[in-house]
């Protein structure tokens, strides 16, 4: 199987999304993305940092 950007379909995909969200909003769109994942792995390495609960002693 070849990787997809090693086809003309990379550049028929690229075209796609600058037509769907236009050239000005990828930018933004990137930098919403790259933070939403920032934040994600900060949260999951304070989860593995806390200890857990145990709900069952009482």
């Amino acid at each position: 199987m070849r990787a997809l950007f090693d086809s003309p379909a990379a550049i028929i995909l690229l075209l796609l999304v600058i037509v769907l969200f236009g050239a000005r909003r990828l930018p933004d769109a990137a930098k919403s993305v790259g933070k939403s994942i920032k934040i994600f792995k900060s949260e999951m390495e304070t989860d593995k940092t806390t200890e857990p609960k145990d709900s069952d002693k009482s």
